[in-house]
């Protein structure tokens, strides 16, 4: 298996993101904007499921993702800053939705629904409280949806916090190789923002480089005093947390079998974070399905889902691991906001050749 084109949620064809933020230069904690948001755009919609697993979500429209209800796909998916505030930005996504007919048809072709579920994170001490994503923001990140995105301290992970560290958004792609899910993509847009440990405290590495190693991220061990200034630092001292993100595939699957890899990217944020699934984290992951690539079934087994079950068992064990590497890359490319330090600052050494 190797790295889509870009190694991004968008090798996944069919999906575009774009982000919007405000960040003040001399923010701080409690003081100067320092917050955004990211849309995940669907062009003509896609199949979707969503897991939440942290003990504190805030969300909007996922029991509608529930696989024996009515409406089977989303038209984009908000991740935002600004906890339950922040929801207010999927009202934007909506209304740049509209305006280009993208949504459940309601009679008239200009009679459009669209469907845009969204989950948060809760950004709110860094940077001023009350600046968080507005119905503007939304509307801004979802017109600016494309290809090519930024990753780090961008949209919904400008203002980010990974324990000690500066959170922020990070992707990662994967092209199967070999069996019966040959050539399908599978990609992860994850926005990293929790309560619990991004790095090994033994070793200083990132949990998520894992089975790849360090050498697959450019790194090494780093040395000693610096891993013993990062377990020095002060703890990240608030009590509301969250990882969200998107994992999707471009492989044909229904809201069933999307409900599976969502429950399974999870197991990729419990590697890239530790501990997991806290009562203080709200982590939700949404799965999609394009449907852009069709795979043939080999097998003789008597049902559709039963034909698609080796290409879902394919597809939710790489789910899992482009959200391990997703996390790893929202640390490295992550900037520093609000005095908040980066894992490059810290551990220097570790990128040294």
């Amino acid at each position: 298996m190797g790295a889509g084109p870009k190694d991004s949620l968008t090798d996944v064809a069919g999906l575009l993101v774009g982000h919007h933020h405000e960040i003040d230069p001399d923010a701080q904690l409690g003081s100067g904007a320092a917050t955004g948001c990211t849309v995940v755009r669907a062009l003509g919609g896609a199949v979707a499921a969503v897991d939440v697993r942290g003990g504190g979500p805030g969300t909007r429209e996922t029991d509608l993702l529930d696989p024996s209800h009515s409406v089977q796909q989303v038209n984009s998916v908000l991740l935002t800053g600004g906890s339950a505030y922040g929801l207010a930005a999927a009202d934007g996504v909506m209304r740049w939705l509209e305006e280009h007919g993208h949504g459940i048809a309601m009679g008239s072709p200009d009679q459009v629904v669209p469907i845009v579920p969204a989950a948060v994170v809760f950004d709110l001490p860094v940077g001023d409280w009350a600046v968080r994503p507005t119905a503007e923001f939304g509307y801004r990140a979802a017109a600016a949806a494309a290809e090519d995105f930024a990753t780090g301290s961008v949209g919904a992970g400008t203002g980010a916090r990974a324990g000690v560290l500066k959170g922020g958004v990070g992707t990662a792609s994967i092209v199967v190789e070999g069996g019966p899910a040959d050539g399908v993509t599978v990609g992860a847009l994850i926005v990293t923002n929790p309560v619990g440990s991004v790095f090994d405290p033994r070793t200083g590495l990132p949990w998520g480089v894992g089975s790849q190693g360090a050498k697959a991220f450019g790194m090494r061990k780093p040395d000693v005093h610096e891993l013993w200034n990062a377990n020095a630092l002060a703890p990240k001292g608030t009590a509301l947390n969250t990882t969200i993100g998107v994992v999707a595939t471009d492989v044909d699957l229904s809201a069933s079998a999307c409900k599976r890899v969502a429950v399974a990217a999870h197991d990729g944020l419990a590697r890239a974070i530790r501990p997991a699934h806290s009562p203080l984290d709200g982590d939700t992951i949404f799965a999609l399905s394009t449907g852009t690539r069709s795979v043939v079934s080999e097998t003789s087994m008597p049902t559709a889902f039963m034909q698609d079950l080796p290409v879902l068992d394919a597809v939710t064990a790489v789910a899992a691991d482009v959200v391990e590497r997703a996390i790893v890359r929202a640390l490295l490319d992550a900037t520093t906001i609000a005095g908040i330090p980066t894992y490059r600052q810290i551990f220097p050494s570790a990128f040294e050749s």
